[in-house]
């Protein structure tokens, strides 16, 4: 069985998705956005490993904005279409519309900024809100830029993951951080958007009550 954690084996991986070319780099974050299940993070170290920190960073950066971008702009049009009824209809996807047009920009960058949040379910509840299109792309444009950034500089000597146990141990903190937080987040802003929510149903019936007597 090949040691596929030896330096000989990665050196071979990161020269082969070198000679892919740059574009390559653009390619696999831009479908990430359209795939969400793909690994945003393990693409991400794959650029900085094959291209360097600042050149795989860029390359991660640009193919993300433009997947989430494309994305954003895609459900924006069609989003309403009966063929994605399923998805406008569902209760906590209309409970983020109405929180996100009422609170804008802040909380959808803060979820961009955290590797582990769901981008695909902000870019989804982007598109289908009365956000403005150059808003969410400037959210996206700064939100991923210090997340991306972040993973970038965590991964950028992997090598130095292997052979040091200590880095690879501080690294393996900083994710966790990143997941618990990014989490923590998530949950906060979930609960906000049920207050919120509550809040404008409980008002709607003060009034229904008000116009009755």
């Amino acid at each position: 069985m090949p040691d596929w954690f030896s330096l000989e084996t990665l050196t071979n991986l990161t020269q082969e998705y070198r000679a892919l070319g740059p574009l390559f780099g653009i390619l696999l974050p831009f479908l990430e956005a359209f795939l969400p299940f793909l690994p945003l993070v393990v693409f991400i170290v794959a650029n900085v490993t094959a291209y360097g920190l600042f050149f795989g960073f860029i390359l991660s950066w640009a193919g993300s904005v433009a997947g989430s971008y494309a994305v954003f702009l895609v459900i924006r049009k069609y989003g309403r279409a009966r063929a994605l009824g399923f998805v406008t209809r569902h209760v906590k996807i209309q409970k983020l519309i109405k929180w996100v047009e009422r609170n804008g920009f802040g909380p959808l960058f803060l979820l961009v900024c955290f590797p582990f949040t769901p981008s695909a379910l902000v870019n989804i509840v982007a598109g289908l809100s009365d956000m403005k299109k150059n808003t969410y792309f400037w959210t996206l444009a700064l939100g991923k830029l210090i997340m991306i950034f972040v993973v970038s500089f965590i991964g950028a000597d992997i090598k130095a993951l292997i052979t040091q146990p200590i880095k690879a141990g501080i690294v393996i903190f900083l994710i966790a951080i990143l997941w618990f937080v990014g989490k923590a987040i998530e949950k906060r802003i979930n609960k906000k958007v049920e207050a919120d929510f509550r809040s404008i149903s409980n008002e709607r019936r003060n009034k229904k009550g008000e116009s009755l007597e």
